[in-house]
């Protein structure tokens, strides 16, 4: 065999042998010795690349010995249903509670919607809120009632969130849940 075609023999098998390990340190990791953080993240990962997930919807996992639970709300049935089956498909996940709520479908609370996303990502001290690809602020609307969920980087910005959606609003008031957690705070 020539030089050239023994190392190209060898570079294929060491990828194939690589492949190999990596696929048994996956089942490996599937069959139980894998830590309920690990599995949540996992979760948290399919949720978030699904890609009819946004802004208007909240979804908050916790996993306990490999049984998750998911709570939170979503617009749209169909959501809740991709979101369950998503969850359920995650290796590790032995069982799943999904406590989604669907809020209820309205054209008043999508202009409210539209409405209050405008005034909080549109305000110049919430910008580098607004240029991230996955948006920290989510903005819950149910019949007429504002709650704000996800992160912010410090309390002014808490505060500033919560005085543009209410300004956003002809009556009402705005439940801030926003929690605040500093970038060096953060895990990866």
């Amino acid at each position: 065999m020539k030089p050239w075609k023994t190392g190209q023999f060898l570079m294929a098998a060491a990828l194939l042998m690589g492949a190999g390990l990596a696929s048994a340190a996956d089942k490996n990791s599937a069959n139980g010795s894998e830590t309920d953080a690990a599995i949540a993240n996992r979760i948290r990962h399919e949720i978030i690349m699904y890609a009819d997930y946004s802004i208007w919807d909240d979804v908050q996992i916790a996993v306990t010995n490999g049984s998750a639970h998911l709570t939170g709300a979503v617009t749209q049935p169909i959501k809740k249903e991709e979101m369950d089956r998503l969850a359920r498909q995650v290796a590790g996940v032995s069982q799943l509670q999904d406590d989604l709520r669907v809020l209820p479908l309205s054209d008043m609370d999508d202009r409210l919607r539209l409405r209050i996303a405008r005034a909080i990502y549109g305000d110049p001290a919430l910008t580098q809120y607004a240029n991230q690809p996955l948006k920290p602020i989510h903005i819950l609307v149910e019949n007429g009632h504002v709650t704000l969920t996800g992160i912010v980087d410090r309390e002014f910005d808490k505060q500033i969130a919560g005085v543009r959606a209410t300004s956003a609003m002809t009556f009402g008031k705005v439940i801030n849940n926003l929690e605040v957690v500093p970038p060096q705070a953060r895990k990866s």
